[in-house]
Parts: C-alpha cells; structure tokens; sequence
C-alpha cells in the first residue's frame, strides 16, 4: 500500500501523508482551485463513482468552457501525481466509466471518521455507558477545524457542508445531554448560553440550556430563556414553542422533583421516561400552499375517519416537509408524544431501515431499557402495540417503500394517527388499514414563485416554468441564489434553460435515480423512450409503438410507471386515459436513452401517428407496430384528433427538427385537412424542405 492519507474536510481541504494518530503527517500539495474542487467532490462520495459531467459542473458552476471533460482529466492526472510523491505506491483515483472513483478504505477522512465515533458513542449510551458516550462525542467534535471545506463553493460543496454542520450541532446537542447526565450542569451553562444565542430556534439546545439554569438554582433566568424563546417562535413562525420545551416550562413552574439532578448523584445507566417522545425534526425547507391538503389531514383529528393517512407522490414533491408541517401544527392535539422514522426506503447510500429497528427506537423513546427490548420481532411489535395503547400518539413514518416495512409499526388501539410518506403505491394500507390517500401533486405558478420568494417576478415565473412546480427544485434554486448575493434569478433561468444541465441545477437527480433504480428492464426502456418525445401527452399506444409490442403490455408497464410517481396520468375529453411528464422527469426520462435508442423511438411514435392518421382522413389503414388495430385505436376521426391534437402538432415540429420531414409533411396534411389550421404554421416549410430533397434524389439518380 504505501503511504496512508489523512483527507481532512472539516475546514479548509488538507491532505497529508502519514498516521493521523501520530501527528506526523506532512502535508500534500493540492494546486489549484479547480484540482481542489475534484478533489473536494470526490471525497464528499468516497468509494462511489462521480461522473465527468458531475465534476465539470462543480467546477465551472454552469458555465463550462468546451475543454472542460479534458481539463478534468489534467486536474485527476495532477492529484495522482502528488500522490505518487507523497509515497503511495497504489492508486487513490482510478478511471471507472462514466467518472472517477477515489478508494478510500485504506486511508482517513476525518468527515467519514466523524459520523463513525459518533455512532459508536451513541452505541455506548444505549448500553448505559454514559462517561464513554461523552468522551466519544467529544472526540469526534475536536476534529473539527471550521467551516466545512473551507474556500470552496459550489452546489454540492455547498449542500453537503449544510449537512454535516447539521450533524455536528446535533452531535453538539447529543453531547450536552450526556454531560447533563453526568451532573456537569454547572459547566454547561455558558457553552449552551452561546449555542442558543447562535442558533436561537434550536429546540432541544435551549432545553437543556433551561434544565442546566435550573440545576444550578437559577430557576428565574431558566423561566427567562423560555419566554425568550417563545418570543422568537410566535415573531418567526405565529406558532407557539414544541412540547418538549413547553413541558419543561410547565415542569421548572412547577418544582417537579424529576428534575433535580445533584452533582454528587451517580449518573442514569438505562434511559429513563421523560415527558413525552417530541421526534418530529426541525425543517428549514421552504413550504408554501397545500392549504388544501393540511385540511384534509385535519380529518384525522376527529376520530371518525380512518387514523391512517398515506402521503404520496414524486420525488421531490414534498411529502416529508407536508407531513413535518402538519405534525407540528397538531402536536399540542398529541400529547402522549410524536414519534418520527425516516424508513430510507428510497436512500441511495444506506439500506432501508428494518421494521425492528425503527421498534426499537421508539421503545427506547417511551424509556424501555435497552436490555428490557424483546429480541424477538413479534414480541416486540406486541410491547409496542401495548405501550401505545390507550394514548394519543402521532406517528410518522416517513419514505416507506413497502408494507412490511410499515406494517409492524401501526398501533393496534387507541387513538393515534400514523402518518406514512412514500413513493411507490401501498395497496396493503389503502385496503387493508382504510389510510387517507394523499396525492401531491406540482404548486401552481403562484405558489412557485411565493415559494421562490423573489421579486423579479418574470425571471421567477420562468424558473417556476422550468421546474414543473416541485418544491424541491424550487428551493434549490432559491437557496442557490441566496448563497451567491451576486447571482441572480435571471442568471439561474439562463442556465437551466440547457436541458442538459437542468437537473444539475436543481439538484433534483439523486432523487429521481432512486426512483428509477427500483424499475423492472422493460418498465425502465419504457420510461426512457417516452422521455425522448416532445409532446404533452400521449395514449397507451404510444408506448406500444416505441416498444414495439402490444398495447395490453404497454398499458401495464406504463402504470408501473404511475405508480412509482415517474409518469403522470389524466383523462381527455372523450374519457380516454392521457399520460404526461412532469418537465424535470422529463428532462431525467431523456437523458437515460442512447443517442440510437431516441431516434428510433421517435421513428417509431411518428410512425404510428402518420398510420392512425391515414386512417382518420382517409379510413385507409396502414401497417401499425405490433398488429395494433388502427381502426379501433381511432374511432370517430374528429374525435380522436382532437384529443391528439396538441400532440400531433408537437410531433410534426420534432419531426422536422430532426430531419424527419416525410412523416412531419404526413401529419400536417392530415391535421390541414381535418381543419385544424395550426398546422399551416409548418406546412411550407415542410413543402420546401420535400421538394429540396426530391431535387436532390433526382440530381443524384441522373
């Protein structure tokens, strides 16, 4: 192997050669802004591949020059060259198509070793070794240096620093309960003093900041910090504070004796009930809208519907933050407590959480030792089943992917509400459990620009156009403009007008990969070819032409693709079934079919509707793929050209964009002579462009 490496990201990028342990490293030169920023996005995803287009964009940030793939290679041929010097013998960044991968199991980022000593320190806590737990944290904050990645921008720069500062305020916040645990509340007071001052709406930080005051007898300045804080929840968001700091408010008015802690007390060694679960996490995504679908949720408040309700949708349309927001509107309706699990049944980079796993969790929040938690899983669902019976709990369960997953996690009694947020259609609760299901569907065009919050209300509307109304986009472009004072609406829009760089901008890609990851071979050819085709809609038989099989198969594949949110369905105006993309599915759809596989997907969609054509303006049928019956998928000509029309004449300008002028001149003769005179618009041009090829082809014979 060689030289081992200490990559350290959390604060400027450094690398060095030898035993962190030690302290003998010496340090690797990184030149170059652009060689630390490959090396910078190749560290954020060790031992996974990041593509060339991945790299090129973080470096240029939207505006590549066209050596950009070959100034890459030079940034990577570069880093492997310095650490050659450094003495590693063995590659650290090896070529694997469509990008580079840098191995990193034989060496150290201190990011990566970060997330490691924290889990291991909350491993020690749940086995009741509180001291150890406290040491481990501890150690894991000291590796911080300052702001992650330090003098490096750019949107996955950017995303993944907002991420980890998220982890080391929690860790920050997980360190001072377990110094609180051990009686150390009289050294806290000024550390948690400036934690709250620094980030005033962080819930648990100012709790434990209270319990710390009170402790050392100053009850009246702990009274003080809550009115303080509640303050600044009703001026920020009109809502009063959690449960969590409200039961302590009521618990300090009231001396409770649970909680006096004395410094001489030996610490807890098995977690302890404490009020009530308060796991619903704290959310700074955008929101704006859904007031319709709040007050439908509303319903399960009264007891008379069914106490389940499954939030579903694409990706990125906002089921987490519904449910969050929701949940936290009620909480004071739930006072048995909220629990909270994100199921990663969609999380690229982790397995999907077992049921057992979330059970154990939630036992652990209502104060069941670690030891007292059933090893078996049936016995564990009954003693969950049991605790929550008789009480008003909400329940969120959140990115389910399946009904095993969920099925464990339902209380058998009582009046809770379990809220499930996933993608793929739960039959199983929808049946079965009676759940509310919620659709969300894109924002409207005023809701998208109120989400955007920007005042140039035309470059705002054209970013809401480009986005398709997903929320998620949305805020990544909001946030995108906020951290670049210098950029502005316009400039985004520009940029995301490049169909080829609009998902980068918009940081929407990994959540539609995780989607189409989970698709059957033939369902995902599917969903690729019809991606090609620049029309607003279009009928089942589409997909039979582009796949070249029967109609019957076509319909089922492409409702696979309704339920797993990646293709939208509506009914035209004869009753028949229309789907649709949204525009950044759209945009994902196309990019996964080969330069081929897109022509002749679109060969074959034109194809078809020439055929059906001729027979709607002529009642002459002509050979359709996979023996489909023109004359039944037509019907009353009129009829069916008007629910076709939008996306024949959307046909007819690929058609010619692509050189296909015969079935373009086809189509807009047909559409001509069925009246609809939009098609005059391309006509000429598809004449001239006919009879510029027949004088060709003659010259060419004589």
């Amino acid at each position: 192997m060689g030289t081992r490496f200490v990559f350290s990201m959390l604060g400027p990028l450094e690398v060095r050669a030898g035993e962190a342990e030690t302290r003998t490293e010496n340090a690797v030169a990184v030149n170059g802004q652009r060689q630390r920023t490959v090396l910078a996005v190749l560290l954020l995803a060790p031992g996974r591949v990041v593509s060339v287009e991945s790299l090129v964009s973080a470096v240029w940030e939207g505006t590549p020059p066209a050596t950009g793939r070959t100034q890459i290679a030079i940034c990577v041929a570069g880093l492997r060259k310095a650490f050659r010097a450094a003495g590693c013998a063995d590659d650290v960044i090896i070529t694997s198509s469509p990008g580079y991968k840098l191995l990193a199991d034989d060496h150290v980022i201190d990011a990566v070793r970060f997330e490691q000593e924290c889990a291991a320190a909350e491993q020690a806590a749940r086995e009741g070794r509180t001291e150890q737990a406290a040491a481990g944290v501890r150690a894991a904050l000291a590796l911080w240096r300052g702001q992650v990645l330090a003098g490096i921008s750019g949107q996955v720069v950017e995303s993944e620093a907002a991420r980890l500062e998220e982890l080391r305020l929690t860790a920050t916040e997980r360190l001072a309960a377990l110094r609180l645990e051990l009686g150390q509340h009289r050294e806290l007071i000024g550390e948690l003093t400036a934690l709250v001052r620094d980030h005033p709406l962080r819930e648990q930080a100012r709790v434990q900041l209270m319990l710390a005051q009170y402790r050392c007898g100053r009850r009246a300045e702990a009274l003080e910090t809550f009115r303080a804080g509640r303050r600044q929840f009703i001026d920020e968001f009109g809502t009063e504070p959690g449960p969590a700091l409200q039961g302590l408010h009521r618990a300090i008015l009231n001396d409770d004796a649970d909680l006096a802690l004395t410094e001489a007390a030996p610490p807890r060694r098995e977690p302890v009930a404490r009020g009530v679960p308060a796991q619903l996490p704290a959310s700074c995504a955008r929101f704006t809208g859904r007031a319709t679908e709040l007050s439908t949720l509303d319903g399960l408040l009264d007891g008379s519907g069914p106490a389940v309700a499954f939030v579903t949708g694409a990706a990125g349309i906002g089921k987490t933050e519904l449910a969050l927001r929701w949940g936290r509107r009620v909480a004071e309706r739930f006072p048995d407590g909220q629990l909270f699990v994100d199921l990663r049944g969609y999380d690229r980079d982790a397995e999907p959480a077992g049921p057992q796993e979330a059970l154990a969790g939630f036992l652990r929040a209502y104060g069941v030792a670690e030891a007292q938690i059933p090893a078996d899983p049936g016995e564990r669902s009954a003693l969950y089943r049991s605790l929550l019976d008789g009480k008003r709990t909400l329940v969120v369960l959140d990115n389910a992917s399946s009904f095993a997953q969920v099925r464990p996690l339902l209380p058998g009694s009582g009046d809770n509400v379990v809220l499930v947020t996933g993608r793929d259609q739960i039959g199983e609760l929808i049946g079965g459990h009676c759940a509310l299901r919620l659709r969300l569907t894109a924002l409207s065009q005023a809701e998208s620009v109120a989400l955007l919050g920007a005042t140039d209300a035309a470059a705002a509307g054209r970013l809401s156009e480009l986005c398709g109304g997903l929320p998620l986009a949305l805020s990544v472009a909001a946030a995108r403009v906020e951290a670049k004072p210098h950029w502005s609406l316009v400039r985004l829009a520009r940029l995301a007008e490049d169909e080829d760089r609009r998902l980068d901008e918009f940081g929407v890609r990994a959540s539609f990969d995780a989607s189409y990851r989970r698709l059957s071979p033939a369902t995902a050819t599917l969903y690729a070819r019809l991606g090609v085709l620049d029309v607003p809609d279009f009928a089942a038989w589409v997909g039979a032409a582009v796949l070249d099989c029967g109609l019957e198969e076509a319909e089922s594949l492409a409702e696979e693709l309704v339920d797993s949110q990646l293709l939208e369905v509506s009914s035209a105006a004869d009753g028949s079934t229309r789907y649709h993309f949204q525009p950044l599915l759209r945009c994902h759809a196309r990019e996964k079919a080969g330069r081929t596989e897109s022509s002749t997907a679109c060969r074959r969609a034109f194809d078809a509707w020439v055929a059906l054509a001729a027979v709607a303006v002529d009642h002459q049928p002509r050979a359709v793929p996979s023996g489909l019956d023109p004359r039944e998928l037509v019907g009353d000509p009129v009829t069916w050209f008007e629910t076709e029309r939008a996306s024949v004449l959307a046909a007819i300008e690929q058609a010619l964009r692509m050189g296909l002028v015969l079935q373009a001149l086809d189509l807009a003769t047909a559409a001509w002579r069925l009246g609809h005179r939009e098609a005059d618009a391309v006509l000429p041009t598809a004449s001239i462009e006919r009879r510029r090829i027949t004088t060709l082809m003659g010259e060419l014979a004589s």
